[in-house]
C-alpha cells in the first residue's frame, strides 16, 4: 500500500475526510526515511514534530543517571511517536526516539497539526481521539506496572503485540518491561 493510502486508511477509522480534505491534510506531512539505529530525537533536541510510522519500528526511551535504559514506547506501522512533553510545551527533549529497524515515517510539525485542527473539524476530532487513546494506553501500562508481576506483564505484551517479538531484540523488550535481560531469559524458560 502506498504511503498516502496507509495514512488515509488510518485516519478513516476515526474521522471522515473528503478526498479533497485528505489531500490537503496529507500535504502537511513530510516523508522521511531513517536507518536502523538512527536517531529521530535525542535528549536535549528542540522537538517540533511527531512521527507517523509507515514501515519499520521506533523506540522512545530514557537513559537515567546510572545509564539504565527505560523504554517508554515501541512504535510500529500506523503508530505515532515523539517527545510529546517537549513538542507540546516547547521545551527540550527529555527522551530519545530512534530506529530499531530501517524505518519510513511521515513527519507532522506541531504548527501544521494545529493549523489542520483549526481548519478541519474532523482532523481535530482525529487528533483528539488519538491523544486520548495514547493517554489510556499509558495509564493502563502504568497500572500494570503497579499491580502485576513481570511474568504477567510479559505475557500481556506478547498477547497484545505478538509481532514485536519478531522485530524487537529481547534486551529492548526487557527494558520495556523494566527488568534485566537475564530476568526475561528466566521467563522464557518457565
Amino acid at each position: 500500500m502506498e504511503t498516502k493510502e496507509i495514512l488515509k486508511a488510518h485516519v478513516a477509522k476515526i474521522a471522515s475526510l473528503t478526498d479533497e480534505q485528505f489531500d490537503y491534510f496529507f500535504s502537511h506531512f513530510k516523508q522521511q526515511r531513517f536507518q536502523k539505529g538512527q536517531a529521530l530525537i535525542t535528549e536535549g533536541d528542540k522537538v517540533d514534530c511527531e512521527y507517523f510510522v509507515i514501515s519499520g519500528c521506533l523506540k522512545s526511551f530514557f537513559i537515567n543517571d546510572d545509564l539504565k535504559m527505560f523504554i517508554l514506547q515501541f512504535a510500529m506501522p500506523t503508530w505515532w511517536a515523539s517527545d510529546y512533553n517537549a513538542l507540546y510545551n516547547n521545551t527540550r527533549a527529555t527522551i530519545n526516539v530512534d530506529c530499531i529497524t530501517n524505518t519510513e515515517v511521515l513527519c507532522l510539525s506541531n504548527e501544521d497539526r494545529e493549523k489542520l485542527c483549526n481548519e478541519l473539524h474532523n482532523a481535530e476530532h482525529f487528533f483528539r481521539w488519538r491523544t486520548n487513546k495514547g493517554y489510556v494506553a499509558a495509564q493502563k501500562r502504568l497500572l500494570s506496572f503497579m499491580n502485576n508481576n513481570v511474568k504477567y506483564r510479559y505475557e500481556e505484551l506478547l498477547k497484545l503485540y505478538p509481532e514485536l517479538y519478531n522485530i524487537v531484540p529481547k534486551n529492548l523488550i526487557a527494558a520495556y518491561l523494566g527488568v534485566s535481560r537475564e530476568t526475561l531469559s528466566r521467563l522464557y524458560n518457565t
